[in-house]
Parts: structure tokens; sequence; C-alpha cells
């Protein structure tokens, strides 16, 4: 009789394996009580998943609906929490005919306020890292077994084994640099076959790529971060994933990607957005068109997709402690679904910022993606930050370009003449170059007095100033000499470096210079509510010299770039402000001027003034 007994448990518990192996993947793999929002989607995958009938006996977690795609490998089923839920394990019951088993599912306690996501604004100043070509803190994990890509340092487009503990190794660097926030490429696994250092090809939006790290080390470079006085800002990707993603081999449904007969790649043309004039075939392509072959294109107007993505975000937010989102190529994918992620997420964090890659040319196309913007489709996207390229391409051209009535000089103040287009351009996000641009220091031909007014024009106008990793120490690199050069290894940050930069060992004489200047500017900047949130006031270049200030109502600091030779420089035209202050203290050289009426400028040179009574 016990012999059959437990025959009958036997054959009973491997029906109940049979059934558990056929769940593969629950997404998101888990969620928090107190949210904003009571309700969660999961994303259910397993072989005919779909024949089994699902059930929740629990007061805590209410089955609201079961939904079925046309693939039976999926289920998606709608959640609501309940506002007395207790964290802890919820059985979620699938049955077929008599055979049945319970999945696991955990509501976790919210470690953290909503308050505590603190977002980033003009008080901050950003450090943008590419993981895989800062530090390699652990070698042990360069290669990884299932990982199709190993690391090739030789190669500029390879992996070369940077991670996140390289990051966490020297967190005090960009601390002490005068940083506030990191913003890091991406992070999340791209399981691809080549060209995955950068990040934006991703196959699983639950998991830090292991070549990186884990998890758990992504958590507590968050957490380490934030001790050693730094924001951290999260890379995202909506637009796309990668030709490896797990689903592409069983897709939730046909709708769940953008498809064509043959590959058809996106136009790039992200002003056709917002065209009031565009064609059908234009507005087409920028959406649903592929941004690559190795790119599949989302489509985020299913439902379901849409529901997937919003959550992740929130769960990254949730788990790991992030301030920030910066989003790719915001204008692709379904702007309707965008504007409505952002809501979703600001809802739940309110301090929290987001700001999206809105990779345009012109200011009133970048305005239109800004939040409240008066967009006469009534469009509004709720995105707080935009990423500023008029500003960058004004930069450049300011300084290379020969000066006349409207070029050369005068390019930053048409630039920011136009800033009436933007609700708010305190929130744009400023840099002299980044990981897809040519290295500023390439751009304006290895020019150093070139450098250095770039780098006080960034830190001391309006908005959100980003600065690359490398560009302290004067890295260079052009983009058409293809992606590797501007994406190169920081020295210091591989065993066997001969240039340790992070301690500045081998640096050149003009490097440390550089790094001394960026460094005592950064500092500087870091407490002064002057230039944080202080309002604007410029005017008209003349002979080749632009003034401008930040003032408050007991506070103001005079900029003059002077692009041609030594000079004094009369202050009349200046009087509106200058009126109020008798001296100053030039911020790089320490002098104190004593006398307003007259400034002296080198050639080709850069004044930082704070004025006293």
């Amino acid at each position: 009789m016990k012999f059959k007994i437990l025959l009958v448990s036997l054959f009973i518990l491997m029906i109940m394996n049979a059934l558990a192996q056929e769940i593969k993947r629950v997404e998101p793999p888990n969620w928090w009580i107190g949210m904003e929002n009571p309700n969660v989607q999961l994303l259910i995958y397993g072989d005919n998943i779909a024949e089994l009938n699902v059930s929740i006996k629990n007061k805590d977690l209410k089955l609201l609906k079961v939904n079925k795609t046309e693939n039976k490998n999926y289920l998606f089923l709608d959640l609501e929490i309940s506002k007395t839920a207790k964290a802890g394990i919820i059985n979620i019951n699938f049955k077929k005919e008599n055979k049945s088993f319970n999945y696991e599912y955990e509501l976790k306690k919210r470690e953290n306020n909503p308050d505590n996501h603190k977002g980033f604004y003009s008080s901050d100043a950003i450090y943008l890292i590419m993981p895989d070509r800062f530090s390699n803190g652990n070698p042990e994990n360069d290669n990884v077994e299932g990982m199709l890509e190993k690391a090739d340092r030789n190669n500029p487009d390879g992996r070369h084994g940077g991670d996140l503990q390289g990051i966490r190794n020297n967190l005090k660097y960009i601390s002490d640099l005068g940083f506030t926030a990191i913003w890091i490429n991406p992070v999340l696994e791209n399981n691809m076959p080549r060209t995955t250092y950068h990040g934006y090809a991703i196959t699983d939006f639950y998991k830090i790529d292991p070549r990186h790290g884990s998890n758990q080390d992504y958590k507590q470079l968050v957490d380490e971060s934030h001790k050693n006085g730094l924001k951290v800002i999260m890379d995202m990707v909506f637009n796309h994933c990668g030709s490896s993603h797990w689903w592409m081999k069983d897709l939730p449904s046909k709708d769940w990607l953008h498809q064509f007969p043959e590959f058809t790649r996106t136009n790039y043309r992200a002003p056709v957005v917002s065209d009031p004039y565009s064609s059908e075939i234009d507005d087409k392509l920028i959406e649903k068109g592929w941004f690559d072959i190795t790119m599949p294109d989302l489509n985020q107007d299913n439902k379901f997709l849409a529901n997937y993505l919003i959550q992740n975000s929130i769960w990254w937010i949730e788990y790991s402690g992030i301030d920030g989102i910066r989003m790719d190529t915001y204008p692709y994918p379904e702007k309707n679904m965008m504007a409505n992620w952002v809501k979703a997420v600001l809802k739940e964090y309110p301090k929290f910022n987001i700001v999206g890659e809105t990779w345009l040319q012109k200011e009133s196309m970048t305005a239109y993606w800004q939040k409240d913007a008066k967009n006469k489709d009534g469009y509004n996207s709720h995105l707080p930050s935009v990423t500023d390229f008029p500003i960058h391409f004004s930069l450049i051209k300011a300084l290379n370009n020969e000066d006349t009535w409207t070029g050369g000089i005068m390019e930053l103040y048409y630039v920011l003449a136009q800033d009436f287009v933007y609700t708010n351009p305190n929130l744009n996000l400023i840099f002299p170059d980044n990981h897809d641009l040519r290295r500023i220091y390439s751009s304006l031909n290895h020019n150093y007095n070139k450098f250095k007014i770039a780098m006080a024009f960034i830190l001391t106008t309006r908005g959100i100033p980003q600065i690359y990793y490398g560009t302290e120490i004067l890295m260079d690199g052009n983009d058409f000499d293809g992606h590797g050069q501007i994406r190169q290894d920081f020295p210091g940050g591989w065993k066997g470096d001969k240039i340790n930069a992070f301690k500045q060992e081998n640096l050149s004489k003009e490097k440390i210079e550089a790094f001394n200047y960026v460094k005592k500017l950064l500092n500087w900047r870091k407490n002064k509510d002057v230039i944080h949130n202080g309002k604007l006031k410029h005017f008209i270049p003349e002979n080749s010299v632009y003034v401008y200030f930040r003032y408050t109502e007991n506070q103001a600091v005079m900029i003059i770039i002077n692009k041609n030779n030594s000079k004094l420089v009369n202050t009349k035209r200046f009087s509106e402000i200058l009126n109020k202050y008798s001296k100053a203290v030039d911020i790089i050289s320490d002098e104190k001027i004593t006398d307003l009426e007259n400034i002296w400028m080198e050639g080709l040179s850069v004044r930082i003034l704070e004025l006293e009574k």
C-alpha cells in the first residue's frame, strides 16, 4: 500500500514539474506594494501556457483579466494590488483539467520614498561614461560563458572589458573632479555576435549584461554613487531591441515589431515627426523603419508591449534607486505612447527627471519635444528635458568659423536668442560632445584656448551641462574614423596602462593643465546658485567679444569671450549689471580686479569674473 501511495505521489509530482517547466519567463520578475498605480501586467511565457486556466486566491492580489494573443506561448495577466497588501509571496495557480501548479510571485516592500529619487537639474554637472571603455574593474567577467562576443581590446569596435566595478572603483575621481551625476550608457544584456560594447542592442530588458556585472552590482553602484554625492542616470532604449533578444525566436504577436516584406531602414529624419507638411511615406519610415539590421523596431502601438516597456523602466527605478533616465532616439517610437510613459514615471516619482535624445538641428524642432510646448498639433510630450544639439553645433561654429554679421561668435548669441521656443531652457541638456559625436578637442582642431572657451561656456550658460569621459584630459577622436575612435579606452582603466589619468600619471603638461582647469571650474560651479538658477543676460557681440551675465538680485557672474587679439574691453555697455558692483575675482586665476571700467583680455580667451560689491 505504501508503495502504491509513493508511486502516485511521484506521478503527481512529475505532472506538476512538467507543468511548472512550461513557464520559462515571468516579467516583471517581481513588483512592489504601495505604488501609486496599483495595477501591474505580467508577461508569462511558456510552452502552450495559454491553454492553462489561471486563478489567484489572495485578498492582496486580484486577477482582473487574462489576455491572450495568437501565440499560445504567451499570457498577459492584469493584476491589481490592494492598498492594504503586505509584502510576501503570492501563489498564481495554473491549471489544466485536473492538473495544476502554483507559481510564486513576490510582492516586495518599497525600500525608498519616491522623493528620494532626486532627478537631475541645472544645479548638476553630468559625467557621461561608456562603461566598456572606462575601466576594467573585474577582468574575470571579460568573457562569460554563453555570451556570443568575446573581449578583444585591439578591436576598436570590440568589447574591451570595462564594467560596473571599474566605475565603482573610480567614483571618488569623478566626485573630486566636481561632477554631481553620472550618465552611464546602456548596461543591459547585449548578447549579440559583434559590436555589442555600446549597449544599444538589448537582448534582455531585465538583466545587466554579465560582462558588466550583475543586477546586484548595478544596485550597489547606485548606492555607492549616492554616498559619493553622485546621482545616477540610466540610459534606456524603447525604439528597438537586439535581433538576438530572447523573444525574437517566438514573438508574442506579429505586431510586436514593425515588419516589412524585406528589410526597411528608418530614414533617420526626426524632423518629420513635427513637420506639418510631412508625407505618409516619410512618417512611416521614421517611426516604423528599423534603426539597423540587428535592431528590430518595436511597435509601441501594441498595448502589451507599451505596458511592458513602461513597467520595465519603473521596475529599474524602484529596484536600483536611480535618479534619472536618458531615453535613446526619443522621436523615433510612437510619440503618444512615449508621452504616456513619461506621465506614468513621473506619477510614481514626482522629483525624477527624464531627458530624451532629440538629435535635431534646429531650436524649434527640438522645442517641440519639451513638456507643455505650444505645438499646433496639440501634442504634449510631458518630457521635462531635451538634448540641446543646437547649442552643440553652434558652439563649434562659433569657435571655428570667421566672425561675420551672423557667423562665428554670433552663433552663440543667436542660438540663445531663440530660447523663447522652449518651455524651460534651463532643463535642456547641453554638451560640447558625447558618445556619438566627434570629440570636442578634435572638433576644435586641438586648439587648447578654444577648448577652454568651450568648457567655460558649457559650464556657465543656462541648462544642464554634460561632459563626456576623457574630455577633462583632452581625449580626441573623429567620428568619421569610426565610433570606436570617439569611444577609446580611458587611460589607466586597465592594468598595465602606461598612462593613468585617474592618478594624473604620465600625462602631458597640457593634459594636466586641462584637467586642473576643468576641475577648478566644476568645483566652483558646484555651489553657485547664481549659475544654477540665475537669470541670463547677454549682449550682442562686438569686435569678436561676447559678454554675458548670470545674475540674481544679489549676485552676478560676468563671462567674457574674446575671439580676437589681446585687448582692453571697455565695459560701459554692460552698466545695467555692472553698476551694482565695484570689483571682481577671476575664478580660474584668482586674480582680484578692482577696476571694472576696462578689463584686459588675452587673445582667444575667456574670463569668468565673480562680481563683488
